[in-house]
């Protein structure tokens, strides 16, 4: 398989939008994997994540290797902590939660992850990961202990991205939250896009093929959506091949 990385960069190059379907193993059955990838087989979906906040060892493991049964989409690893990582998939986002300040999701996690990571062929990708307030907690501020950044302090957004990059992030996330009650807005999807040199990743809050839109509209390389799908697998047929 060709550079998952290299991939981002040549769509962002060529205004090519991508769409990854995030799977939460704590929330998808193996028994409903098979049915479930098809659809997104059948969707523009162009990468796979699979990962959450909260998911005991092993499943993550179980779940990539039944997906990749029924997908020769790429399956990237967008884990909540170390004992996500498993060899079975393609890549790894390489998270930094540089909206927060706690250390263990700054520099501690991936520490420990080292020793697991080089005994895998998976692609890192470094990603710096900025959370941003969405009208109630989710389930990685719980988990992490770090408040997110008001979305009405937008210049502190976008410092916070360049930040991102300038330490070396190849990618810069910008995440609502899981279950999100609304998605980030164009204004900061824009004004982070415009400082950044890196493509921009942008989730949480996505519900319909209009908001999918006004995202990559604002400079969205790559939008992410899972709650949508969980809550509602129906949303796959407004976005057929």
């Amino acid at each position: 398989m060709s550079s998952i990385y290299q991939n981002i960069i040549t769509s962002s190059l060529k205004s090519k939008k991508l769409l990854a379907v995030l799977i939460d193993p704590d929330k998808m059955s193996l028994e409903n994997a098979a049915s479930f990838i098809s659809k997104v087989n059948s969707s523009v979906a162009t990468q796979i994540f699979v990962g959450g906040s909260e998911v005991d060892e092993g499943i993550t493991e179980a779940l990539v290797i039944e997906i990749k049964r029924y997908t020769n989409l790429p399956v990237i690893l967008f884990p909540g902590d170390v004992i996500q990582i498993t060899d079975k998939a393609d890549g790894i986002l390489f998270l930094s939660l540089i909206s927060g300040r706690n250390p263990d999701y700054l520099i501690g996690k991936h520490v420990e992850a080292v020793s697991k990571l080089k005994s895998t062929n998976l692609e890192i990708i470094s990603t710096g990961y900025i959370l941003i307030e969405n009208g109630k907690q989710t389930s990685v501020e719980r988990v992490s202990q770090t408040k997110p950044i008001k979305r009405s302090t937008i210049q502190t957004i976008v410092d916070t991205a360049k930040a991102g990059e300038l330490l070396g992030a190849k990618l810069i996330y910008l995440e609502a939250g899981s279950g999100a009650t609304h998605p980030i807005e164009p204004e900061i999807i824009a004004k982070v896009k415009k400082e950044l040199d890196v493509p921009l990743i942008v989730g949480g809050g996505i519900r319909s093929s209009s908001e999918l839109e006004s995202a990559y509209k604002a400079g969205a390389d790559l939008v992410v959506i899972g709650t949508a799908f969980e809550d509602n697998e129906d949303f796959f047929n407004e976005l057929k091949k």
